[in-house]
């Protein structure tokens, strides 16, 4: 029996999870896939918003602002990866300057902090590549950049650590209630029980409210969006974020730096019906080159590595729906949390459990929450000194795995045995980088496949990719007669 169960394990989730661990309570989180950000979280521009651009007023406004603010003490706390970017919105004409002037009373509406009008001349001077069409811009220093397979693993490491239990592969298949209590049925078999419900299942948080609810109050559009990813040898073309005017569809294309230095092109904006798998085409990739060329001149394409498509949770409910169910108390639904999702998770979190659920009112605080998560230094970056130091105590330091991203044996194995440890190649990707490089894994995905085979007792027709269908292989070519 559960105080809380959470559908989901995407950065909402996460952050919620973590939350709730500051509370003596009982808790559990679900996630349909096979590792905890995995659809969503997984593939978006990575960026923590100023607050600019929400309607103000609204829970985006509000939370996006205060989310922002919250990264700074989680970079301390959690340590998560922030790259203090800042933004540029870019204006080309006169039409667009008056938007921009809009958009500048919007943010002050917000209340963001340092905002600013630069011409051409002074915003050249800070971002030479800009494109020499553009006449004004709006500067938000605030703008950073995070890296949201981290900020999940970070935040769900942090919750398990204070007590609270993860579950993946666990699909909701049935949802009831009786007697004050809700029966949560996983895989069509294992029925669990809780006395709240927190639904933050992302994309498919309107299916499972479905489940339960006759009168479900939000619909999910999946709304796709294709990405470029440039090689880090390009890091510095831009300093900061580059960003078209906001049209309805969304921030349109991006120009993006990233924290461990590529720089992502996108994303384009197409509602879509099927919400669950995201492809690229070459029309929507063509209208992602064809629009960032509007933000930047000499932009490097042949620096590509890889291009990827990701979905958002837009619902046609007009702002983040963060309530309690009108059907059935202590069942909360998380829906429609699409951008500035990212920007506002913690914040969300602490909406949801301290303004919408009074857990803080209800139950007493956990006297062990340990709010600190000691992440472990790339070893690529320290000192050549602590290297040495580390190699002499651990030799498998000196055995470098991935050549592009420089990971070494002893960085995958202990993302094998971590709190959140996996057994799959994308899942070792997440954690330590290898594979994300310029080769895209081609050197190093057959030795970390061997390793994941060795340490967990499988054969290698065993090792998945990613979801636990996705074999590496179907059968053996040469064997032994």
């Amino acid at each position: 029996m559960y105080d809380y169960i959470i559908i989901g394990a995407g950065v909402i989730g996460s952050c919620i999870a973590r939350e709730l661990s500051r509370f003596n309570v009982k808790v559990l989180v679900l996630e349909k896939e096979n590792d905890v950000a995995n659809v969503q979280s997984l593939a978006n521009s990575a960026i923590v918003h100023s607050g600019h651009n929400p309607e103000p007023n609204s829970l985006k406004a509000k939370l996006s602002v205060w989310g922002n603010k919250l990264y700074e003490d989680m970079e301390k706390e959690l340590e998560i990866p922030l790259l203090r970017t800042g933004a540029f919105v870019v204006a080309h004409n006169k039409a667009e300057e008056e938007q921009l002037f809009e958009l500048a009373k919007t943010a002050k509406i917000n209340q963001v902090p340092e905002f600013s009008i630069l011409d051409y001349k002074e915003a050249s001077l800070i971002e030479p590549n800009l494109s020499k069409s553009v006449t004004k811009v709006l500067s938000l220093p605030t703008t950073k950049v995070t890296y949201p397979w981290e900020v999940a693993f970070a935040a769900m490491e942090n919750a398990i650590i204070n007590g609270v239990e993860f579950k993946k592969n666990s699909l909701v298949t049935a949802i009831r209630k009786e007697n004050d209590k809700f029966y949560v049925t996983v895989n069509n078999s294992d029925i669990l029980e809780s006395v709240h419900l927190i639904n933050a299942a992302g994309v498919a948080s309107d299916d499972i409210a479905s489940l339960i609810e006759k009168n479900v109050q939000f619909k999910i559009k999946g709304r796709k969006g294709e990405y470029f990813v440039l090689d880090k040898r390009v890091k510095g073309f831009v300093k900061n974020i580059l960003y078209p005017l906001p049209t309805e569809l969304g921030k349109g294309v991006l120009i993006t730096p990233q924290v461990h230095g590529e720089i992502l092109l996108g994303p384009n904006s197409l509602e879509v019906e099927d919400k669950y798998h995201p492809t690229t085409s070459y029309e929507g990739l063509t209208y992602v080159k064809d629009h960032a060329s509007m933000l930047a001149d000499n932009i490097p394409f042949n620096q590509i590595i890889r291009s990827f498509a990701g979905i958002r949770s837009t619902s046609d409910y007009d702002d983040f729906y963060i309530k309690e169910s009108l059907e059935f108390a202590n069942l909360y639904h998380l829906g429609g949390i699409d951008s500035p999702g990212l920007t506002a998770c913690f914040a969300i979190a602490k909406y949801l459990v301290n303004d919408v659920m009074n857990v803080n009112k209800k139950y007493a605080l956990n006297p062990g929450f340990n709010p600190y998560r000691k992440k472990r230094k790339m070893f690529h970056r320290l000192s050549q000194e602590e290297k040495q130091d580390l190699i002499k105590d651990e030799p498998l330091y000196g055995n470098i795995i991935c050549k592009c991203e420089k990971i070494t044996e002893k960085e995958i194995l202990d993302a094998m045995h971590g709190p959140l440890g996996s057994n799959t190649i994308k899942g070792i990707k997440k954690r330590t980088r290898a594979g994300a490089g310029l080769c895209q894994g081609g050197y190093c995905e057959e030795k970390i496949m061997k390793m994941i085979a060795k340490e967990f007792n499988m054969s290698p027709l065993d090792v998945a990719y990613d979801k636990e269908e996705t074999k590496l292989f179907v059968s053996e070519t040469k064997v032994k007669l």
